[in-house]
C-alpha cells in the first residue's frame, strides 16, 4: 500500500472512531541483538529501540553513540522518525540528553557525544499486557574514561491507542548520579527530551501548536503540551509532546525549527547518590492536528487531574507556505 493510501486509511478509521492500535492487547517483542528491539502490536511494528554500541571505527561509533526509539507509521513499515545521518546526525527519533553536564569540575556533552557516549548496558524484563508493552533499558552516560556520570533507567511504554491517535508512548527517564554531583545544563536547542521526525520531512513545513494565546516559546515556561504537524511522503502527520506536571519547573519547549525537531528542556542538579525522574507522553495521529479540547483531555488523563482543565486558546505558528 502506498504511503498516501496508508495516511488516507488512517483518517478514514479516525473518522469512524475505531481503535487504531491493531489487535489491541496483542503486544509482543522481537530482539535483533545487538542492534535493536522491535515492539509489535498485532504483528505490526509500532516502535523500534535502537541500542547498538560499536566503537570499533569512527563511523560505527558515530552511528551508535546513543540509544533512541523509532516510532513507525500506521502500517508498521517505515519509521516516521529520524535515525543516524541526515541533517544533524545527533538528532535521533525520540531521545534525551544535555549538552552541558557538570561533573567533577568538568563539562560533558551528552547531546552531540563529542567526548563520550550513552551506552545501553542491559535490559530489565520486558512486559506485555492487555493495555500495552513496556521496555526498560539501563543506559550509561559515560565520561571520557568510559565510567558513568549518570546511570539512566529508560522506560518506554506503548499504550493501546484510540482515534484520533494511532500511537501513544509514555517515556520515563530516571537519572541517577552514582559517582558525584551532577548538573544538567545547556540550552533548549541542545538538551532535554526531544522528538525528531524523519529526515525526509518537507523543510520549512512544520506547523507548531501551543496551548496559550499569544504564545512565545522562547520566553514562556511550563507548557503542558506542544503539538507539531509535518509533511512526510506527501501527507501530514501530527505529534503531541506532553510534559508531566511532576517534572522540573521552568521547562522550555524548543518548538520552531523548520526540520521539525522539538521537545522539552530544563536545568536541574542531581546530588551524589540521588536521582531525578521525568515523564513525558508522545501521541501520534495521521493528518492535521486534533483540536485543543481533545489534546487537553489527553493531557488531563496523563497528568491524573481530578477535574477537567479549561480548554486553552491556542497559538499556531509556521506551516506550509502558500
Amino acid at each position: 500500500m502506498s504511503c498516501a493510501r496508508r495516511f488516507g486509511l488512517a483518517l478514514a478509521i479516525a473518522i469512524a472512531g475505531s481503535a487504531l492500535t491493531p489487535a489491541a492487547g496483542d503486544w509482543s517483542f522481537r530482539d535483533t541483538a545487538p542492534s535493536h528491539l522491535d515492539i509489535l502490536c498485532g504483528g505490526k511494528l509500532v516502535g523500534r529501540y535502537m541500542y547498538a554500541y560499536d566503537p570499533s571505527t569512527p563511523e560505527k561509533r558515530l552511528e551508535t553513540y546513543k540509544p533512541y526509539l523509532h516510532i513507525f507509521d500506521l502500517e508498521g513499515k517505515t519509521p516516521i522518525t529520524k535515525g543516524a545521518g541526515g541533517l544533524y546526525t545527533h538528532h535521533r527519533a525520540v531521545f534525551i540528553g544535555w549538552n552541558r553536564i557538570g561533573f567533577n569540575g568538568k563539562s560533558y556533552d551528552r547531546w552531540h557525544m563529542n567526548d563520550g557516549e550513552q551506552v545501553h548496558r542491559e535490559f530489565l524484563p520486558h512486559r506485555a499486557d492487555p493495555d500495552g508493552a513496556t521496555v526498560r533499558s539501563i543506559v550509561l552516560w559515560n565520561d571520557e574514561a568510559k565510567k558513568p556520570i549518570i546511570v539512566e533507567e529508560r522506560t518506554m511504554r506503548f499504550l493501546n491507542a484510540q482515534a484520533p491517535w494511532y500511537a501513544i508512548l509514555d517515556f520515563t527517564s530516571t537519572l541517577k548520579a552514582p559517582a558525584g554531583d551532577v548538573k544538567l545544563d545547556g540550552d533548549p536547542e541542545h538538551a532535554g527530551m526531544q522528538f525528531r521526525p524523519a529526515d525526509e520531512v518537507v523543510r520549512a513545513d512544520a506547523t507548531y501548536v501551543f496551548p496559550k494565546e499569544g504564545a512565545d516559546p522562547t520566553k514562556d515556561r511550563d507548557y503542558p503540551w506542544v503539538g507539531e504537524t509535518f509533511t512526510l511522503a506527501g501527507e501530514r502527520a501530527s505529534v503531541v509532546h506532553m510534559n508531566h506536571p511532576g517534572n522540573p519547573k521552568d521547562t522550555i519547549y524548543s518548538a520552531y525549527r523548520d526540520y521539525g525537531r522539538f521537545g522539552a528542556f530544563f536545568k536541574k542538579d542531581i546530588p551524589k547518590g540521588g536521582s531525578l525522574t521525568v515523564k513525558y507522553r508522545i501521541l501520534v495521529a495521521m493528518g492535521e492536528m486534533p483540536g485543543a479540547a481533545v489534546i487537553q483531555a489527553c493531557w488531563d488523563a496523563f497528568a491524573g487531574t481530578k477535574t477537567p482543565s479549561p480548554v486553552p486558546k491556542i497559538t499556531v505558528r509556521g506551516g506550509p507556505k502558500k
